[in-house]
Parts: C-alpha cells; structure tokens; sequence
C-alpha cells in the first residue's frame, strides 16, 4: 500500500506554489466587466470545501461542507490550504467571504480524533498543517470576511479570528470562543497573539484562562465579532462589507495589512519546529491524552 501523502506533497500536486514561495501580490489586476461570451462565475469543489468565484465582482466565497461540524482535521486543513492557494493565485480574485454549508455550525475547531492516540510523525503532521492554514489566512493579500452562521469555537473561531472582518448571525444560541482550556489543552501563543490583537489583552487573558464562548451578543459587546445581523441577511452584508473594504486600492490595503500582522506572522515562521515539537511534547502527555479521551467519550453519551 502507498504511504500516505504529506500535507505538502498534496499541495505540491494540486499545482499550487507553497507558502514560502508566493510570489509577491501588492495588487491585483483591476477587473474588467465580464465578457457576454464568458461566464462571469466559476466554481470549485472538493471533498470538504465549496468555492464559488464570482469574476464581475472579483469576490469568491469558500462554503464549509465537512459534515457533521466542520472539524478541521487533516483532510480539512489541506483541502482549506489548496483552495486558499487557488484563489490567492488567481488574479480576478480580490477578496474571500468564509461561511458554512451546514446549518448551526460555522466549525467546531480541531477534531480531537487527530490528537488522540495516533503517533508523534501524525501529531506534527497535524499541527503543521494547522498552522500552515493560519499563517496562509492571517497573510493573505485577499480581503477576508467570515460570515459566521453558526457555533464556532476553538479552531473554528481562530479561523474567524484570523480574517479582516467578521460578521455573525443574531442567535444567542450561536457561540463563539478560544475554548482550548475546558479541554485541559493550552492555546499556543500564535492563537493568543491574535486573540489579543483582535479583543484587547485583558479580555483575552480572561477569555483563555477560562476557556470562554460567548453567546453571539456578549462576543459582539467584546468585539470578538464586528457586527451582528439576522441570519437571512448575513450573505448579503458579508457581500456590503466585501464592497467597502474593495473600494480602497489594493496595494495601500495590503500593505498596510502586512504592516499590521507581520510581527505576529514572523514569530510563528521564526519558532515553527520548536511550537511543533512543543506541541508534539504536550498533547503526548498521559494526562493529557487521558483529558481527550474523557472528552470524547463525554461526547459519544452525547449522541447517544
């Protein structure tokens, strides 16, 4: 039987370039109205991740299609990164809206099943494929809105967290949070650096100590999430805002969003093999896997 393919070995065979050899992308080519003889709109799909472009408006938007919950696990991840690298290739595209294709749910954040019992080689493996999708979504060129229909937390809110703006459904019942600690699980210091980049150091010591989600309304109070709207109209205030932010030229946006998250991005690609091997030493721990295992049996009485 064939090993396995590495995460980037798959992103080699998809045809797209890694994170460290992106050209680099200080604008994109102005958009021309869409010929009569050429679909304005084309899509892509694979087994996790629905995307649509749309080339009259340069505005593309990844729907989450991983049933149940959106978990990110490896597959996710690599598929995420792949079609993240699609687009960012892709010139007629200025800008992503992130959403879910399942109802109540935006992403339930890392699946636990990937940190549970597996070997060292598959928790790096893992992990560097976690980060892999946070440094291509915190250093993306393109706009990047979440529309947030959903719960969201731990991994699903670092997702959310990492995008320039983040709109989310008027549900009390929709939550949101770096949830890491009711796990027994530390959140490493690239999810905090952009905790406290987006809510404010003390709010973010509170929220990580405590593991906190926050119903819809206390994450808007907070300002984990920008705005709230009634869930029929979330696309099309996601499409508003998308509009807004791509009336500024391309290059004063993007370099000033460099300027803004280039130290936070630095520290992760400068300590990426020591946050690994950190990562690898911790969730290797007896008690630690014990703490998942109690978790994931918790859910099973759940379902059941």
């Amino acid at each position: 039987m064939a090993a396995a393919l590495t995460l980037g070995q798959r992103i080699a065979r998809s045809g797209v370039l890694p994170l460290c050899c992106r050209p680099p992308a200080w604008g994109r080519a102005p958009l021309q109205p869409p010929s009569p003889l050429l679909a304005p709109c084309h899509a892509f799909s694979n087994n996790k991740i629905l995307v649509e472009l749309d080339e009259s408006s340069g505005v593309a938007t990844m729907k989450f299609k991983s049933p149940p919950v959106n978990s990110l696990n490896l597959d996710f991840l690599t598929e995420f990164c792949i079609s993240l690298e699609k687009l960012e290739n892709d010139r007629a595209c200025r800008g992503v809206i992130l959403t879910s294709a399942i109802p109540k749910i935006f992403s339930s954040g890392l699946d636990i099943t990937e940190m549970c019992g597996k070997s060292t080689e598959h928790y790096a493996e893992f992990w560097r494929a976690v980060q892999e999708m946070w440094l291509r979504m915190y250093g993306s060129n393109m706009v990047t809105v979440a529309a947030v229909n959903g719960s969201s937390p731990a991994g699903g809110c670092l997702i959310a967290l990492t995008c320039d703006y983040r709109i989310m459904a008027e549900n009390p019942k929709f939550s949101i949070g770096l949830n890491e600690a009711q796990l027994g699980i530390v959140a490493p210091f690239w999810f905090k650096d952009t905790f406290v980049n987006t809510v404010g150091h003390r709010v973010a010591e509170r929220s990580l100590q405590l593991g906190s989600l926050y119903p819809a309304p206390d994450a808007h109070r907070f300002g984990l999430v920008d705005e709230l709207v009634p869930e029929e109209k979330l696309q099309e205030k996601a499409a508003a805002v998308m509009a807004q932010w791509l009336a500024l030229p391309d290059h004063a946006r993007q370099l000033t969003k460099s300027m803004m998250r280039k130290a936070v991005l630095d520290r992760l690609v400068a300590h990426r093999e020591e946050d690994i091997q950190n990562f690898i030493s911790f969730i290797s721990k007896e008690s630690i896997q014990k703490s998942l295992r109690t978790y994931m049996e918790m859910l099973k009485k759940k379902k059941s």
